[in-house]
């Protein structure tokens, strides 16, 4: 099983240690992220058990991550919504609050997570989160996967979040293929970063994700959710397709545990 490039409480310093006036990522494996703005410290699909199919050796355990502000969930399938990972990580992080699909806040509450430590949201909604005089806006778009699969009472299932800090946002797509309205969707917020599957059943192709970031503008394009048996592979047929066929889009491919320094905006 491929092991972390750092981990435990060696990547629990990095994070807390970084000077993120210009934001951070870094990648926990899977769709796993963790994004940080001056203090503020979001995880994105944290997939932190060696459960549900992980494809790799978790950088952190639950317990550690005492430090979080808000855990985003993109829908309530166990490899996005981990009941170990995020059970653990509440309790850790006293006040932190998990932000998922309105639909899954049922879901959410069957694992033992408490009404009060959730924040749900849909489409076109906008979750505000401020600390220290920071403040960063997480907006949810959908995600089809494979199909959008709306209802009146349960909004999207599965969603995709737009996290805008400063002059930069990131969009984490979670599960999901492309559709009509999707980059029209996501081109108003100018993403910075987009992170998008690449691997597995109903998700992006790598020319889907490509062709995704050109339509959307994105600065860098990011690939996750491809498998540990052919990551090998699979990484390296999307930087054949990148340099081959989009060599004017840039992109970052994470070894896990691998902390990330977005560029400043007037140096892109």
């Amino acid at each position: 099983m491929p092991q972390p490039v750092r981990r435990g409480a060696a990547l629990i310093e990095e994070i807390n240690r970084a000077a993120a006036v210009d934001p951070w990522l870094w990648w926990l494996g899977h769709c796993g992220f963790v994004v940080k703005y001056y203090d503020i410290i979001f995880y994105l699909d944290p997939l932190l058990s060696n459960q549900h199919g992980r494809p790799m050796a978790s950088p952190l355990s639950p317990a550690e991550v005492s430090h979080a502000d808000l855990i985003l969930c993109s829908h309530p399938h166990p490899g996005h919504l981990d009941p170990d990972a995020v059970a653990g990580m509440l309790a850790a992080s006293k006040r932190a609050k998990l932000v998922l699909p309105k639909s899954a806040a049922e879901h959410a509450r069957s694992i033992g997570i408490e009404y009060h430590r959730m924040t749900t949201t849909d489409s076109d909604l906008r979750v505000e989160y401020f600390k220290h005089g920071v403040y960063a806006r997480v907006y949810a778009v959908p995600s089809a996967h494979p199909e959008l699969s709306w209802t009146p009472m349960g909004g999207y299932p599965c969603l995709g979040y737009l996290i805008r800090c400063g002059g930069y946002t990131f969009y984490h797509a979670g599960d999901g293929v492309p559709y009509q309205e999707l980059a029209a969707r996501l081109k108003p917020y100018n993403v910075t970063v987009a992170m998008l599957p690449i691997g597995g059943n109903g998700n992006f192709t790598v020319e889907q994700a490509a062709q995704l970031a050109e339509e959307i503008g994105a600065r860098w394009l990011v690939p996750m959710h491809y498998a540990a048996v052919d990551e090998d592979d699979a990484i390296q047929r999307f930087i054949d397709h990148m340099l081959f066929h989009r060599p004017e889009q840039r992109f970052k491919v994470f070894e896990c545990g691998e902390g990330w320094q977005i560029p400043p905006l007037d140096s892109l």
